[in-house]
């Protein structure tokens, strides 16, 4: 490992925080600094602990952590900061480069992937993730945009609401709106339920500062 690696990770989620100071604990050359939950955790853990790079959740409750990352960087132009996100959503990745994170990586790497791509990134250069650099460069293909009404359903989704109350909202049957959830999940290359509501999720905390 890149000696001197002084790690602040920010996640909401305590036991995914655990979780990966338990991977790291006995990588030599990674010290873990501290810990954030928020922004305002962050940015108060970037001055007290001084930390060279960052783990940095994508979509958390109150956070959005692309928007957080571009703070932080201005106010630590030299830090580092490796995206770490449940989906490999070219739009977060791409967002996530442009406010100047140095890699994304996907939370269901192994400890190796993640000792890797720390190494990278603190060395200076940048890590994607092989599934999210597949995704990303796959096609030069836009991808197809939702319809106001479908990307209002999905905005719904991501708020937590379900099928039935969407339809009561914006005084649709309950049929209709099931149509446009399986337009939606077709559109965008998603598989089940479960996957929808949860890229729903993050699309919602990602896109609260820049939509």
């Amino acid at each position: 490992m890149n000696p001197g690696i002084r790690l602040l990770l920010v996640d909401d989620h305590p036991m995914v925080r655990e979780g990966v100071r338990a991977r790291l604990e006995k990588v030599a050359g990674v010290e873990v600094v501290g810990e954030a939950g928020s922004a305002d955790e962050a940015l108060q853990a970037l001055a007290l602990h001084q930390p060279n790079l960052v783990l940095m959740d994508v979509g958390m409750k109150h956070t959005d952590g692309i928007e957080l990352t571009a703070r932080m960087l201005s106010a630590s132009p030299s830090l580092r900061v490796l995206m770490f996100s449940m989906y490999d959503n070219p739009e977060f990745v791409q967002r996530a480069l442009q406010a100047g994170a140095s890699g994304y990586l996907l939370k269901d790497a192994p400890a190796g992937e993640i000792i890797a791509a720390l190494e990278v990134v603190a060395s200076g250069a940048t890590y994607l993730s092989p599934g999210v650099s597949g995704r990303l460069f796959r096609n030069q293909t836009p991808r197809p945009v939702l319809t106001p009404r479908e990307a209002d359903i999905l905005a719904a989704l991501g708020r937590g609401e379900s099928s039935k109350q969407i339809a009561v909202r914006l005084n649709l049957s309950f049929r209709t709106v099931e149509a446009h959830r399986q337009n939606i999940k077709r559109k965008l290359g998603i598989e089940g339920q479960a996957e929808l509501i949860k890229y729903a999720v993050e699309c919602a905390g990602a896109g609260r500062a820049g939509g």
